[in-house]
């Protein structure tokens, strides 16, 4: 079987920046077992299979690990695909999900990602993760992911994971935000994820599922500017919305090819 393929760094305007996702077009579902061989294969933080059928696309992600219940970077990755390369005429594409209905809105090359809202609640921190931080942090609070505060944008810069100590503990899908007011946006962060053949996402969309309400009410406002500072980085448009969230970002595409299983 021939398949087509598309290589797309997701949150940035460059390639070789951003988070690289794969994006896989299919007519039918292949097993599951198939689906995370090739996301194996591929060997980046998420591969998207898309099916079109016609008013919405149904669309599932897979690390090379696991199957996600939500991807942000790869759903931006998909838009871009049916876009740039697909001749999607619509200005919004629904996603059918795990998680329920997605709405992309496009406009001037900006996908506006229409995602739910999970504002993180005051938690306790495991053990583990604590002795795998080289800085402790401030505060920490929890929905999906770990989410941990901490008091400037240079903490965040400067944090150190013990992976020895950090992979003993299994977060299934989750992983461990870190978090601080930024210095040139409302909000930075950083994002890892225990057990992974990739440590740190270079740009985690799903995280500022929860990031967005808890840096709005922070900060008092509902449209931010986030920045990931990861080696490649990042850049994120927010708005908090009462039960959503709106993530926007840009995307470059890095390789268009095809594979045969």
């Amino acid at each position: 079987m021939e398949l087509e393929i598309y290589q797309v760094d997701s949150f940035t305007e460059q390639v070789f920046h951003g988070n690289p996702a794969c994006v896989v077009p299919l007519k039918n579902w292949l097993p599951d077992e198939t689906l995370l061989k090739i996301a194996r294969e591929n060997a980046v933080a998420e591969t998207a299979f898309f099916i079109d059928k016609g008013d919405f696309i149904h669309l599932r992600w897979f690390t090379p690990e696991i199957e996600m219940d939500l991807c942000g970077h790869a759903t931006l990755a998909t838009a871009h695909c049916l876009v740039a390369h697909l001749n999607y005429q619509k200005n919004r594409i629904i996603f059918d999900t795990q998680v329920g209905p997605l709405k992309v809105n496009v406009e001037d090359g900006v996908y506006y990602m229409d995602f739910p809202s999970r504002m993180p609640e005051p938690t306790a921190l495991p053990d583990i993760i604590e002795r795998s931080l080289n800085i402790k942090p401030k505060e920490v609070f929890k929905s999906r992911d770990y989410v941990l505060l901490y008091e400037s944008e240079q903490d965040i810069t400067n944090i150190r994971i013990d992976r020895s100590i950090f992979d003993l503990i299994n977060l299934d899908p989750g992983g461990v935000v870190v978090t601080a007011a930024g210095t040139d946006s409302d909000f930075v962060s950083r994002f890892f994820t225990p057990q992974s053949s990739i440590l740190e996402d270079p740009v985690t969309g799903s995280a500022h599922c929860s990031l967005i309400p808890f840096w709005a009410k922070r900060l008092t406002k509902d449209k931010l500017l986030a920045l990931q500072l990861s080696e490649r980085g990042g850049k994120l448009y927010c708005e908090n919305k009462p039960d959503r969230v709106i993530i926007a970002g840009k995307a470059r595409t890095y390789s268009v090819g095809r594979f045969w299983i």
